[in-house]
């Protein structure tokens, strides 16, 4: 893919600039599906981390807790570089020993509260983010970027951090078409590669999107999903369902392919099948891999709420919240138009 390809505003110029000079020019704050309701036999510890990515967060916790690592679980997997807040869950035994947890510049737990059940992948409503660009070229060149994406929405393409280095998509489309591996993967693994290779194919149908103008154009046969609940349904009348785009309500979505995935009709689904087509895959083709590739729909993009922007000098201030699952780095691309090294734009 082209570097503007999955960019709303690639008529507009970018910032340029770099990001992420230090963990404190990127935060994080989860914004979680429910709060702690105070009681259960679950500890959910808030924490604050620097430097440190979230599996790391939870090793230094486990070990100060005298805990096995799989005992601790959270929502959602926060940045390495950069200064994040989320929830970890932890059995409710562990909070006689929250005192052996000395805090320090790297990891801190601000507060901890119990609950009823253990906090599991997906339990969020989105991520809140500020972030610095230094060094912009174009400084002002990010209102107009800003002031767009606020007014149509952030295409929800996959940032390069889900693809991770080298081979993983092909390694998925391996495992899709039933060839074996050099080596045998684990677990954890397959449900990498196969993840990677549905990502890849969902940006390939959001650039074509982007490149129709249609992103965010009810076609007849499109699978939307409602922005509240996640509940998809088939447009079958495009004339209807266009003024609940414009209002928000509900959006295009594209395919994570899989043998369960919900499809589209007409033309859309033909589009779909095409693309499967030209990789020598049906939906069926999913089906060998089980759980892992049932397949799921994404919408075509999302929108950016509580957006603010402000420059001094040559440092643009950034700060917006996304839905889970989204990439700040996207938006990023999208502001700076930068393609260079990882102190740029080349990652979520």
């Amino acid at each position: 893919m082209s570097p503007g390809a999955l960019r709303l505003t690639a008529g507009l110029p970018g910032t340029g600039g770099r990001f992420r000079a230090t963990p404190e020019d990127f935060e994080v704050e989860e914004l979680p599906a429910y709060l702690p309701s105070g009681q259960g036999e679950h500890l959910f510890l808030w924490i604050e981390k620097v430097g440190l990515d979230t599996p790391e967060a939870a090793r230094r916790l486990a070990s100060s807790l005298g805990l096995r690592p799989d005992e601790i679980s959270w929502a959602g997997l926060k940045d390495r570089v950069a200064v994040t807040r989320q929830w970890l869950s932890v059995p409710a035994r562990a909070e006689a020993s929250l005192a052996a947890i000395a805090p320090g510049p790297e990891l801190r737990v601000l507060s901890q509260a119990r609950h009823g059940n253990k906090l599991r992948v997906g339990h969020l409503r989105g991520n809140r983010f500020r972030i610095r660009i230094r060094d912009a070229e174009r400084p002002e060149a990010a209102a107009p970027v800003m002031e767009r994406l606020v007014a149509e929405g952030l295409p929800n393409a996959f940032g390069e951090q889900r693809f991770g280095r080298g081979d993983t998509a092909l390694r998925g489309r391996a495992l899709v078409l039933g060839e074996r591996l050099p080596s045998r993967p684990s677990t954890f693994e397959r449900k990498l590669y196969v993840s990677a290779y549905q990502s890849l194919l969902f940006n390939r149908m959001l650039e074509a999107r982007l490149g129709a103008g249609t992103l965010r154009r009810a076609l007849a046969g499109d699978v939307m999903r409602k922005t509240d609940s996640g509940g998809l349904f088939v447009c079958r009348e495009p004339e209807v369902d266009q003024p609940r785009i414009e209002r928000g309500e509900i959006a295009p979505s594209g395919p994570m392919f899989g043998w369960k995935m919900p499809r589209p009709e007409g033309e859309v689904d033909a589009a779909e099948q095409a693309v499967l087509a030209s990789e020598g895959l049906t939906l069926e083709s999913f089906r060998r891999l089980g759980s892992i590739a049932e397949g799921t729909r994404r919408p075509f993009s999302v929108p950016l709420s509580e957006a603010t922007w402000s420059v001094e000098g040559s440092t643009v201030e950034l700060a917006f919240t996304l839905p889970t699952g989204s990439y700040a780095t996207v938006l990023l691309d999208e502001v700076m138009k930068s393609s260079g090294d990882a102190g740029t734009v080349a990652t979520r």
